[in-house]
């Protein structure tokens, strides 16, 4: 562990609500950290982009040595521990770069972009039950159900339980999360299980009733005589069907929260419509839906004058990142949805691993949040917000809203 005094502690009182001081004291007294918890944690911006784009880094756990926490979470998951990390996310080429060329061609930028009217619907339907009421809680009301159902549709699933399915959902992400709870990891493996069997008999259900569709296009993937097995085929649904949701939760609520608490960012954004598609990247930047990625070193690295062994867990802070006054001047810690190069964040990653829903997460966004905010002259909380207990996909869980056109 760092022999510095100042530490990563994500259970620090106030972290959930800011936790961004908190890197900006790592970044500036140990930006290369090692962890308590058996791995390392960088902070700079420059470090982050250039481990995010080393084609050497892994992504695939056999390939780091046994930590606690790493050994916790195999015992506990047993013989199902292929099931949670088969998907693209945790695989290297050349399997991630086969995975990745059957599903990019049913994800593609047609399919995503015909939704925009759906997407508009969705949103003046949830703007017209909370004007009706003159209220909303933004994260129940429309940070969730908004792209929960674009994904639904876009896949072309059958009816099912959703609050039911919103549980396992909010379970089986816990686990990019720190986990040293053996109860945790084992409600995360009931999860896996039962959201596994469930998209099973979705495409079981699907087979016979084939349409233009992203789960009927996964089915059909192939590319010169190449299509997935079935256990590729479940764990790419399964991922698009759980991160075509969970972090877009996060780019809403965080976004129009930082909106809310710079009020003169939403007035630019609500008089100028043009602004909205750097907005979103702004928004992006300033509070990550997701704070951090991992990767694994094959061979010895040095980063920041220290080294770096093979097999570590290296986590890379993209919140802190995008915070970086080296990379972002002055005004990192502020909204300014007129920053020219908002666009070079690092929220959806980098590399071979940047985010394939990258353009569907910003498309949601922009109508979500630029409709909202033309949609009413005041917006503004009438609760603090409730925070979602994660460290990773750290958000909101409740922030109710007082809104009106008076």
């Amino acid at each position: 562990m760092s022999d510095t005094a100042v530490f990563y502690n994500p259970f620090a009182e106030g972290y959930a609500a800011h936790p961004y001081p908190h890197y900006a004291e790592l970044r500036e007294a140990d930006p290369v950290h090692q962890t308590p918890f058996e791995a390392w944690f960088l902070f700079r911006d420059a470090d982050v982009r250039r481990l995010l784009r080393d084609p050497k880094m892994s992504v695939d756990e056999r390939n780091a040595h046994p930590t606690a926490m790493n050994q916790m979470a195999t015992d506990a998951m047993g013989d199902h521990a292929e099931m949670i990390n088969a998907a693209m996310l945790n695989v290297d080429a050349p399997q991630h770069t086969r995975l990745r060329r059957l599903v990019s061609k049913a994800f593609t930028p047609r399919m995503i972009e015909r939704l925009r009217a759906r997407l508009e619907v969705l949103t003046d339907e949830a703007l017209d039950r909370a004007d009706d009421v003159g209220g909303m809680d933004l994260m129940q009301d429309l940070a969730f159900t908004l792209p929960f159902t674009v994904i639904t549709e876009l896949l072309g699933m059958p009816e099912t339980d959703t609050v039911e399915l919103r549980r396992l959902s909010g379970t089986l992400v816990r686990s990019v999360e720190p986990v040293a709870d053996p109860d945790v990891l084992a409600a995360i493996l009931a999860a896996g299980v039962d959201i596994d069997a469930l998209i099973r008999s979705a495409i079981d259900w699907k087979r016979p009733r084939m349409a233009d569709d992203l789960l009927s296009a996964l089915i059909d993937a192939e590319d010169g005589g190449d299509t997935l097995s079935e256990r590729e085929l479940v764990d790419q649904v399964t991922l698009l069907y759980i991160a075509g949701h969970e972090t877009t939760v996060n780019l809403i609520g965080n976004g129009m929260r930082g909106l809310i608490e710079q009020p003169e960012q939403m007035s630019l954004l609500r008089e100028d419509p043009s602004l909205d598609g750097g907005a979103i990247d702004e928004l992006l930047r300033y509070d990550s839906p997701v704070q951090m990625t991992r990767r694994i070193t094959r061979d010895e690295i040095q980063v920041g004058g220290k080294v770096i062994e093979p097999g570590a867990f290296v986590v890379l802070g993209l919140a802190s990142a995008n915070r970086d006054p080296d990379q972002w001047g002055p005004t990192a810690d502020t909204i300014d949805i007129r920053r020219a190069d908002a666009a070079e964040h690092v929220s959806f990653g980098g590399g071979h691993h940047f985010c394939l829903g990258a353009a569907l997460a910003r498309l949601e966004g922009q109508v979500a949040i630029g409709r909202l905010v033309r949609r009413f002259e005041t917006i503004e909380p009438i609760a603090d917000p409730t925070w979602n207990g994660r460290i990773n996909l750290r958000g909101m869980s409740s922030y109710p809203l007082r809104i009106s056109n008076a």
